[in-house]
């Protein structure tokens, strides 16, 4: 069927605020490793993923093995009601990976799921409505995480379950902050923060929730030590820590296997989802066994944690594991973070390449300006199509290139991307001076 003629049926039975990418939106039909094609027989390199959730590329035999194992029992689905042995093994994996003392793992169908499951066990635990977050952050798109996002574009609405205050250090390149140095920053974000408790709160805060580096937001990275600064002035009042490690966990970020690892801390709670079931619907709470234990209400999950995406979910974590992909993460993240740079140079159209491991973001702005260039993120995401890659876009201003390859890229597939951007971006400089 015609890309054009599925758009039309598409439109008229979606929602109109359902995004699709480029002018003319393409269907994905086949897989292979790093490889996507698309219905007309067009292949591209995968830059992003399935917004980073196909962690570990396509047509993995192990996960594939996995998972048609459990389909060949005919379980497709029990129910928390019954034990699920799948599930209980995963747990005990994530709960001994999180470095969370007596932890214990709830799972869930997504990372929307596992942020409001964190919500209701923090203000339940807490017996407070009120929570920190960080401005540009984003943490799904369900009632009580559209209340704690800091992005305008992706908040449908002002009401809210919870009372919401934000503070400094999410996007750092735009941030009243921005021209201070590492130390300087942390140092004026943490006063920030104190100043919000004293103002904005009435001091029983349930919980700060962030991403440790900010995902649709446009992968913003902090100074390493900023969550260790917010969290000494979190214990003073009592107040959890909840890592959104939805987009950062498993390796991504290549230095640590979870993103708040990077500032020295421990948190109460870390939520997951993403790249855990490498195209599976699974995401998941950590937290300690008290909290976790918090709810006096009765609860169960239908789909959470079902056979299928729990055994799809160990396979790819073990393979994550066996093949030290968090290692590789951090090598080729380091070539294409470093080869971005040396590409940006001659075109100030590139505002800012930031990033660790393979999670890195390109921020285009106008050139000769500071200006948030929405239109030059256009023509990147448009050229790269053409040229045979898939990327991403977001950010606050909808102008930050997104590039999360799966975590098993090869060298050279990172020195062809490169190619490819660095013709995108010099395509963006002609038209946005021209």
């Amino acid at each position: 069927m015609p890309d054009a003629e599925l758009l039309a049926r598409h439109k008229a039975v979606l929602p109109e605020w359902l995004a699709l990418y480029y002018r003319e939106p393409i269907e994905i039909v086949r897989a292979s490793g790093r490889h996507v094609t698309d219905a007309d027989g067009q292949t591209y390199l995968d830059f992003f993923a399935g917004i980073l959730t196909n962690a570990i590329g396509y047509g993995i035999a192990e996960i594939s093995d996995a998972v048609r194992g459990q389909l060949d029992t005919g379980v497709l689905h029990t129910s928390t009601l019954y034990l699920i042995r799948s599930q209980v093994e995963l747990a005990e994996q994530i709960a001994e990976l999180s470095g969370i003392e007596n932890a214990k793992v709830f799972f869930t169908n997504s990372g929307t799921e596992a942020n409001e499951t964190a919500l209701m066990l923090a203000t339940q635990y807490r017996r407070s409505n009120q929570i920190l977050a960080l401005r540009n952050s984003y943490h799904g798109r369900a009632f009580g995480t559209v209340g704690i996002t800091g992005n305008r574009g992706w908040s449908a609405s002002s009401l809210s379950p919870v009372k919401v205050s934000y503070v400094h250090g999410g996007y750092r390149y735009r941030d009243a902050f921005a021209g201070l140095s590492d130390a300087e920053y942390v140092e004026a974000c943490v006063a920030d923060l104190r100043d919000v408790l004293r103002t904005t709160t009435s001091g029983d805060v349930a919980a700060m929730i962030a991403e440790p580096i900010q995902g649709v937001g446009g992968f913003n990275v902090p100074p390493d030590g900023l969550f260790a600064g917010f969290k000494e002035v979190l214990d003073e009042y009592g107040i959890l820590l909840i890592s959104d490690e939805v987009q950062t966990g498993w390796g991504r970020t290549g230095d640590h296997f979870w993103g708040i690892e990077a500032h020295g801390v421990t948190p109460d709670v870390m939520t997951f989802a993403k790249g855990l079931g490498n195209g599976l619907a699974i995401g998941g709470v950590v937290a300690r066994a008290e909290l976790m234990d918090c709810l006096q209400a009765n609860s169960i999950s239908t789909f959470g944690g079902n056979p299928v995406s729990t055994a799809g979910a160990k396979a790819t974590l073990d393979y994550l594991l066996e093949h030290d992909l968090q290692g590789n993460a951090a090598k080729l993240g380091d070539r294409l973070i470093g080869g971005l740079r040396e590409l940006a140079e001659p075109y100030d159209v590139v505002g800012d390449v930031r990033g660790k491991g393979l999670m890195i973001g390109v921020e285009l702005v106008e050139p000769g300006s500071h200006e948030p260039s929405q239109p030059a993120a256009g023509i990147v995401l448009e050229e790269t199509r053409r040229r045979g890659l898939l990327v991403g876009k977001g950010g606050l201003h909808n102008n930050v290139i997104r590039l999360a390859p799966p975590m098993t890229l090869t060298g050279g597939e990172t020195e062809e991307a490169l190619e490819i951007l660095g013709a995108a971006f010099a395509k963006a400089q002609e038209e946005r001076t021209a």
